[in-house]
């Protein structure tokens, strides 16, 4: 039964957390007729200029989410961001709701000691050395045992906030500072990780429908300050290489179960492919599949979470993203050279439509195809070099 969207046989989907990849999922719904509803914890975020109706809670408040989610009744829970009340998922998964991918998965995802640790513990793969700190005092001990150069990241964030490299012992204080305030939930975990020399790093996009997994040909990317600056599909590798990123990937998402998309990141070394981290949805870097594949990523999850088969995922062109970054803070800005960026070759700008810049923030990302990745990526930069956020000091 697949009715329109208000009607007593619609099929409803609830998003929680709306920015730029929830946007992309919703369009995604829409297109197969289903209701959206997007939340997040701030009015006007992406997702919600596209939804059929929109709320804006704290997603961390156990009781506010539990409450909204009852009153909807959506068929499927999305979540889409890291800072949710995962406890209240379970509960709501207990009632009878279908949380996407599983209610197990979105908490033990949800934070990186739970996956690294069924990852490295659990599972047996290969990983980067770790350990945990509840405070500066043993967050130096960590520094002390891992060593110079390492890691330091909030259990819970995303985007690369508060994630930081401790150069050398005396960092440990700055390292420490800059993951609680870049954590995206209370509390003051952090993980520290050896630092990994590796060849490259990429995403492998696992997808998990009724007719079992496949994966996305791999998608290169260069991270700064923890955030993805560009990503290019596909990345090359090697046969053995790729077997293996698969192993690993199969080897998580098929503990994790439930059906959706998969991000799983990993890194390339001499020494092998090890496990980074993985996340239960669409992935950042994956935006450039809407470049370069038959069915985006985004199209890809919504077909799996609805329980429609997916039988295959198809390359059709080299491709690559590179992002915009704001660089001032406000609500008065605009973004200028558009026109510009695209008069290059195949050549798209996908504009966020967020309400507020701030530092770092990703505004918009641009999108190249080319006959090898070397030139999609060229593009893509050229292009996004030409966009700029401009902020006003005063409100017109």
């Amino acid at each position: 039964m697949w009715g329109a969207p208000f009607s007593a046989q619609s099929r409803k989907l609830l998003l929680l957390g709306s920015g730029e990849l929830g946007k992309e999922v919703i369009i995604e719904a829409q297109r197969l007729g289903v209701e959206t509803v997007a939340v997040d914890r701030y009015s006007n975020a992406p997702a919600m200029g596209v939804a059929h109706r929109s709320h804006v809670i704290d997603m961390l408040d156990a009781e506010s989410l539990k409450a909204l989610i009852r009153l909807e009744k959506p068929d499927v829970i999305v979540p889409e961001i890291e800072a949710i009340a995962t406890q209240a998922l379970v509960e709501l998964e207990e009632e009878g709701f279908v949380v996407i991918p599983t209610a197990r998965a979105a908490r033990l995802t949800m934070d990186r000691e739970g996956i690294r640790r069924l990852a490295a513990e659990e599972l047996g793969l290969p990983t980067a050395d770790y350990r945990f700190a509840d405070s500066l005092e043993e967050l130096r001990q960590a520094v002390s045992e891992l060593g110079t150069p390492c890691v330091v990241k909030p259990i819970m964030s995303s985007s690369g906030k508060g994630q930081s490299v401790c150069r050398k012992p005396e960092d440990a204080e700055d390292c420490w500072n800059q993951a609680l305030d870049g954590a995206r939930a209370k509390g003051t975990r952090v993980i520290v990780e050896a630092f990994v020399t590796f060849e490259s790093e990429i995403t492998l996009l696992t997808v998990r429908s009724v007719e079992g997994t496949i994966f996305c040909p791999p998608i290169g990317h260069i991270q700064k300050d923890g955030d993805y600056v560009e990503s290019w599909q596909p990345h090359n590798m090697s046969a053995s290489q790729l077997a293996e990123a698969q192993f690993i990937a199969k080897a998580v998402t098929d503990e994790l179960g439930g059906l959706g998309i998969f991000g799983v990141e990993l890194f390339l070394t001499d020494q092998g492919v090890l496990f980074s981290e993985v996340s239960p949805r669409p992935h950042d870097t994956g935006m450039v599949t809407m470049a370069t594949q038959d069915l985006s990523q985004f199209a890809l999850h919504v077909r799996s979470i609805l329980g429609f088969p997916v039988q295959s995922v198809n390359l059709l062109t080299p491709g690559a993203s590179a992002t915009l970054k704001a660089i001032g803070n406000g609500q008065a800005f605009a973004i200028t050279g558009l026109g510009e960026a695209l008069s290059l070759p195949r050549t798209q700008v996908r504009v966020f439509g967020k309400p507020e810049v701030r530092p770092g923030r990703r505004m918009a990302i641009t999108l190249s195809a080319a006959e090898n990745v070397e030139n999609a990526r060229t593009t893509a930069k050229q292009a996004a070099s030409m966009l700029k956020v401009e902020v006003y000091e005063d409100e017109q």
